[in-house]
């Protein structure tokens, strides 16, 4: 098989009468090529063909195909990608009369997802989408051949040798990994139980993918993951200790990025990270505000938190929207925009720098507002409780009175329950 930097492709959306999208179709065709260059492709081709109905069998019509017929011999194209969802039925029928290897915007994703992946959890988790997507490929019409296409990718032609996969083998697969996963499940329970303990408020970064979380992530942790200015740069969440301006301690994630009509069968596989978003005590928004659809890609983002759970997410004391990118934006835009911020918004650069102390600020005053604080007196000699006073809460200020310590402490709810139930208050 070639490298993928050889394989010519050719993007096109289909844009049918009737049907609503979050996006225009302009810009869904720039995702789709940039998904398609993400995967290292090298994308010759790309347009957006109106269709007034979908053909049960290949989708687009007659005049359509032979268009594309025509490109194939022309520019030596190897590869179509359909931006929709193809059913098995017309992805076979498409290959058939294009004499091409032809994938849509689910199998794009998942090629994406499988290069990217780099933990143990990552990937099983990318396995477990690959096996649910390719179990609905299964049709009894394909030959041999065609059925050999299994495996973690979806470039590679009829043909390839690769472990030919029929039901029973990918339903045993699956029922594997939903094991293996679930497994992981407990283990991010027990994490997150253990951080409780430890009062560190979570901040997950969440957002539209390639709106800058992973380099926001960076300047805030002092940290070096991987972040490039392409499509799913980060499926792995990634969390770091940071120190707020005040000294208090927060732990941040850096988690997935949403994209449009993100694939069902990733949001189930994906489910378990996710679950770090719904456990923060903080949700910080990256928005890249200088996109041309930054308000439909904030759109998206809001409903898959709402679909995780948050209503009203943007109304909860627990919101952040940050606008990212002001670098890129002319001055006059920057400036107005600077006059309709709201409480919850600010504006910042994650590649400059502007306005992240402010940021950093904002995180602090945030994350302390659901402490509630009290002073404690406990007995210089009492170190056993001390310790469990510094592995419970906060610590904000401590004073010596003879032989009594004196400590200003901060913590949630539920802790300074215990709390108190522990230690008299000094009134």
């Amino acid at each position: 098989m070639p490298s993928r930097e050889n394989i010519k492709a050719a993007v096109i959306f289909p844009d049918v009468d009737g049907v609503r999208l979050s996006l225009s179709p302009e810009n869904r065709l720039q995702e789709a090529v940039g998904l398609a260059v993400a995967v290292g492709l090298d994308v010759v081709y790309q347009d957006i063909v109106r269709l007034k109905t979908i053909k049960p069998a290949t989708f687009v019509g007659q005049g359509v195909m032979d268009r594309i017929a025509e490109l194939v011999s022309e520019a030596s194209i190897g590869l179509l990608i359909l931006d929709t969802t193809l059913s098995p039925i017309q992805q076979r029928n498409l290959e058939k009369r294009l004499k091409i290897k032809v994938i849509d915007r689910t199998a794009l994703i998942l090629e994406i997802f499988g290069e990217r992946a780099q933990t143990k959890e990552g990937k099983l988790q990318v396995e477990l989408a690959h096996l649910t997507y390719q179990r609905s490929r299964l049709v009894r019409s394909w030959t041999h051949l065609e059925r050999q296409r299994g495996g973690a990718g979806f470039l590679g032609g009829p043909g390839e040798t690769q472990i030919e996969l029929d039901r029973r083998i990918i339903d045993d697969k699956i029922i594997r990994i939903k094991q293996d996963l679930e497994k992981v499940k407990k283990t991010r329970l027990l994490h997150r139980n253990a951080r409780k303990r430890v009062p560190y408020p979570i901040v997950a970064l969440v957002g539209y993918t390639n709106a800058g979380k992973s380099t926001l992530f960076n300047k805030l942790s002092d940290s070096n993951v991987f972040a490039k200015d392409l499509l799913f740069a980060t499926l792995d969440p990634t969390m770091r200790k940071i120190v707020l301006p005040s000294g208090r301690e927060v732990i941040l994630s850096d988690t997935v990025g949403f994209i449009s009509d993100l694939p069902h069968e990733l949001i189930m596989a994906f489910r378990a990270t996710l679950e770090e978003v719904l456990a923060a005590d903080l949700i910080i928004h990256v928005r890249d505000i200088a996109a041309e659809n930054t308000k439909e890609q904030c759109g998206d983002v809001l409903k898959v938190l709402e679909n995780l759970g948050f209503e009203d997410i943007e109304n909860s004391g627990k919101y952040i929207e940050v606008l990212n990118k002001v670098d890129l934006l002319p001055d006059d835009k920057k400036a107005d925009m600077a006059k309709k911020i709201k409480n919850n918004q600010i504006m910042i650069s994650a590649i400059t720098g502007e306005g992240l102390p402010d940021l950093e600020n904002m995180i602090d005053r945030k994350s302390a507002s659901g402490f509630i604080t009290t002073t404690i007196k406990v007995p210089v000699s009492d170190g056993r409780m001390i310790a469990w006073l510094y592995n419970n809460a906060e610590v904000l200020e401590k004073r010596l009175k003879g032989e009594i310590l004196v400590i200003k402490i901060a913590a949630e709810p539920s802790v300074m329950a215990k709390i108190e139930a522990k230690f008299s208050k000094d009134k």
